[in-house]
């Protein structure tokens, strides 16, 4: 299976081989789908691979479930996806288009501001809940129906709930979250932020990081970090649209943890899994951790390719 030379690669070929010529005769494009938070460090790696390659790269980047459904219901195959919640392969995509996936990365939820944030000089870890309540504090975030962040961040509230024990928090926080603060991905609230049309955005650690912007870090037991409140994540959940229309699906909480995968029918196979090696390669890791993005030392493989791979 492809997987199965995705994760071999891995652990037999060096970083040279990995990102080395194209072989003769090869179709050297690389189609890859990416959820937004994924946008600037999957662009990195794509520029070295393709620098050092010669192949054609074509990027797109939209909300995970938005990229999954690209498959499901468009029938656009990229070479290769990757996804903001690895729990997206098995509920969408697996059996019909993938045999397995790796999980590569972690992250954590975090609320993200500026110095000309309302209340920026007074907002901590303890009254972040309070102040996002106060009148005229504008907060943007994610659909919950395109984009992990934004079901991730209706799990937070369910979990700062708990964890405040505040009871009703989940749907005051919803209140003064309208509609019209809601956008497809939570790569786009970021530019909204800077302008300053919102004061928070509930966005990821490596965002935040890689854009140098203010954030809170949240409670272990609230912001969905690996690996010590899993127990705790799973009282709470939410229920999206599926991979198809009238289809559900629900999610309940458990530490962040993105994956990727190459499809059956890739267009490009070969070309996807020397890019997945290289990915997964130590420069590869270099080149996610520059862009903020907690890369795994050693990567999970899932499905198939779990069946057979010595950690």
């Amino acid at each position: 299976m492809r997987i199965r030379s995705l994760v071999l690669g891995v652990l037999a070929c060096a970083v040279l081989a990995c990102g080395g010529a194209p072989k003769a005769g090869e179709d050297q494009v690389l189609v890859v789908f990416n959820a937004g938070s994924l946008a600037r460090p999957i662009r990195a790696a794509l520029d070295t691979f393709a620098a050092r390659t010669g192949v054609r790269v074509e990027q797109e980047s939209a909300g995970s479930l938005e990229s999954a459904r690209k498959l499901t219901e468009l029938g656009k195959i990229p070479d290769l996806i990757a996804l903001a919640d690895a729990e997206v392969f098995p509920r969408f995509l697996m059996p019909a288009f993938l045999d397995g996936y790796v999980e590569f990365a972690r992250n954590r939820m975090v609320l993200a501001y500026t110095d000309r944030s309302r209340f920026a000089a007074e907002i901590d870890s303890a009254n972040w809940w309070r102040v996002l309540q106060r009148p005229g504090v504008e907060t943007g975030r994610s659909d919950p129906q395109l984009d992990p962040n934004g079901y991730r961040t209706l799990l937070v509230w369910q979990l700062a709930e708990r964890f405040y024990g505040e009871s009703g928090l989940a749907a005051r926080l919803e209140a003064v979250h309208p509609a019209r603060n809601v956008r497809p991905k939570e790569a786009d609230l970021v530019g909204l932020l800077q302008a300053g049309e919102f004061d928070y955005i509930w966005s990821y650690e490596s965002m935040a990081l890689a854009l140098g912007l203010s954030f809170i870090q949240l409670p272990n037991g609230v912001d969905l970090s690996p690996p010590d409140s899993t127990g705790v994540y799973g009282l709470a959940s939410v229920t999206v649209r599926g991979a198809r229309t009238g289809d559900s699906v629900t999610f309940a909480g458990a530490p962040i943890v993105y994956g990727f995968g190459v499809p059956r029918a890739a267009p490009h196979p070969e070309v996807a899994e020397r890019f997945a090696r290289f990915l997964l390669s130590a420069e590869g890791r270099v080149i996610l951790r520059r862009e903020g993005l907690d890369a795994l030392e050693v990567p999970v493989p899932q499905g198939v390719a779990a069946t057979w791979m010595v950690p």
